[in-house]
């Protein structure tokens, strides 16, 4: 039995944040240490996005892999950067839903 129980960063656009509540619910009711994008109620400017950004970007840096939670396949181009720094940094990544064939 693992000394500490997983870590899982929770990547996806905010457009799907219900997804991401669901998704860190069931995980958390598993056992696992989930991390998630920060989440605000109102606009934020520019700079908190860059920082937001950034700050997950330290998240991934934390977790033991990626979950991609992406309806319908969707991937937008913030999560799509945060995909590719997960790669870059060696972290397994699985998605919720397959992306959509190319056409």
């Amino acid at each position: 039995m693992p000394d500490r129980p997983e870590i899982v960063c929770i990547c996806g656009s905010t457009r799907f944040v219900d997804e991401m509540r669901a998704v860190n619910r069931d995980l958390t009711l598993a056992g696992v240490i989930v991390v998630a994008p920060g989440e605000a109620d109102e606009l934020i400017t520019d700079k908190q996005k860059k920082a937001l950004d950034a700050l997950h970007l330290r998240k991934i840096d934390l977790a033991d892999r990626v979950l991609v939670v992406n309806p319908g396949g969707y991937i937008g181009e913030s999560t799509s950067r945060k995909i590719d720094y997960a790669h870059a940094t060696g972290k397994p990544i699985s998605f919720t839903d397959p992306a959509p064939a190319a056409t």
